[in-house]
């Protein structure tokens, strides 16, 4: 999707993450200037190098826990700050929440003292195990406090009441986007996700572990179809609340183990491995289908990549990596 935006000086943070990475590449084939800043704790500084010298690219080492009052003239943010990886937001679930409200605090102080738009990257946990499905943005979610995945979870929906409470209090421009579950290239396979590390086993020979009987369902989005949607997001009119963006495809874990498992030995000619299930995890959602009929009407945007076609393209990127992506 084509954006007819002028040429901006826009901060990502998060920038060396699999989505920010993503993102820094669109925004720079756009034609605009780029400063990525991230405190690399849980990402590798190689998801980078494509750019490094790129000349409208800037990069700052820097946590947004601690104020950014060194950034220079931009105008407009993209927040995307935080690990999504269960396995990266619960080795440190303090950080996780002060990046999720200090961090946030931060960045909607900039924005109110620059005059400009910000871009928070909310999340599907919003809605936890959801009691309905899909899930529309009206919908308040169904989210255990107090668990492994609480840092996460909670995290994200009080960053979501800050920038409300911004919105409200002072003015400030805000665009909130309810990601759903994203995968592509520069995904570590090493982080617990459950595509890359379905494909690094697969390409590995090794069994694909399922938690649970693979009846639970996500519905999956490839990183280029995020991207576009989180760009149309900010440029769009829309203010009025969180907007969901993903793919309204739902699959079931055990579908998705069988199409990775399929598409391996095609591409590869690996034997085929085995999939096995395991105890299922503490607070996993067992369905994941986002509504997008506001992202839809108001954006005109929707995914565009099928399953397949992303998972081809995503397989390939792991087998040119290696078989294992970079560790994050």
């Amino acid at each position: 999707m084509e954006q007819t935006v002028k040429s901006l000086r826009i901060l990502v943070t998060g920038g060396a993450g699999f989505l920010g990475s993503n993102l820094i590449e669109y925004l720079l084939a756009q034609g605009h200037e780029v400063v990525g800043i991230d405190n690399f704790e849980n990402v590798s500084p190689q998801n980078l190098d494509y750019v490094a010298d790129h000349p409208r690219f800037n990069f700052v080492k820097h946590d947004i826990q601690s104020p950014l009052d060194f950034v220079g003239e931009i105008d407009q943010i993209y927040n995307l700050a935080c690990p999504a990886s269960p396995i990266q937001y619960q080795k440190n679930p303090v950080s996780t929440l002060r990046t999720c409200f200090i961090g946030v605090d931060n960045l909607l102080n900039l924005a109110q003292s620059r005059g400009i738009r910000i871009l928070h990257t909310s999340t599907s946990e919003v809605y936890g195990d959801p009691h309905i499905n899909p899930q529309p943005e009206s919908y308040w979610g169904n989210v255990n406090p107090f668990g492994p995945r609480s840092c996460y979870d909670e995290g994200k929906r009080v960053a979501e009441a800050l920038c409300y409470a911004y919105r409200e209090q002072h003015g400030i421009d805000i665009r909130i986007a309810r990601i759903f579950n994203t995968y592509g290239p520069r995904m570590s396979s090493s982080d617990g996700r459950v595509v890359s590390s379905f494909i690094a086993a697969a390409l590995e020979g090794k069994e694909l572990e399922i938690t649970g009987d693979g009846t639970s369902t996500r519905s999956f989005q490839y990183v280029t179809d995020c991207v576009e949607g989180l760009v149309a997001l900010m440029n769009s009119d829309y203010n009025n609340g969180p907007m969901n963006i993903g793919n309204d495809e739902e699959f079931t874990i055990q579908q998705l183990a069988e199409i990775v498992v399929e598409l391996v030995v095609e591409m590869t000619g690996k034997p085929k491995v085995t999939i096995v299930h395991r105890p299922p995890v503490v607070d996993d959602p067992t369905v994941r289908r986002p509504q997008i009929t506001l992202a839809r009407e108001t954006l005109r945007w929707r995914p565009t990549v099928q399953l397949r076609e992303g998972l081809r393209k995503t397989i390939q990127w792991h087998i040119e990596q290696g078989g294992i992506s970079r560790a994050k």
